[in-house]
């Protein structure tokens, strides 16, 4: 049976259909299904790593990689997202992980600071990260800061 493949590539590295696609994806979830208008194409894509997820040859999941400074004082990751169709199969963890992974290797760090939307506090916890401050609005949607150290 086949599994969710990721590979990290720079932005100069992304094929345009691949960029096509993940900004596809990030539109489809953080813009539609959340019903949020707000700038996605914050122009932080050229400095950051992009961790694609592929499942028979589809972009199914996808974050941002940033190395400490770029985004918080400590490395980051953000704009984590599943498509629709495929959380059924749990690769949320999966994704994660290997962030974590990908953080690790490129900028030789485990200290993670994420901004993460409030109802996820506890998958990310599971995934060691822990909360490190109160509650804020974030283009309308709560969020907390999060590290994982």
């Amino acid at each position: 049976m086949p599994q969710i493949q990721f590979e990290i590539k720079r932005f100069n590295e992304l094929s345009a259909a691949e960029l096509y696609n993940l900004l596809q994806l990030r539109a489809e979830v953080f813009i539609v299904e959340q019903n949020c208008v707000y700038q996605d194409i914050d122009g932080k894509d050229y400095k950051a790593l992009h961790l694609i997820g592929t499942y028979e040859g589809k972009i199914v999941a996808y974050s941002r990689l940033f190395k400490a400074g770029d985004y918080f004082d400590n490395a980051s990751i953000g704009r984590v997202v599943i498509a629709a169709n495929y959380r059924y199969k749990k690769w949320g963890h999966s994704l994660v992980q290997a962030g974590i992974a990908g953080i690790e290797k490129h900028f030789n760090t485990t200290r993670i600071t994420i901004s993460a939307q409030l109802y996820l506090q506890k998958f990310y916890e599971s995934n060691g990260f822990v909360a490190v401050s109160d509650t804020y609005l974030e283009d309308d949607i709560p969020h907390i800061e999060m590290l994982k150290s």
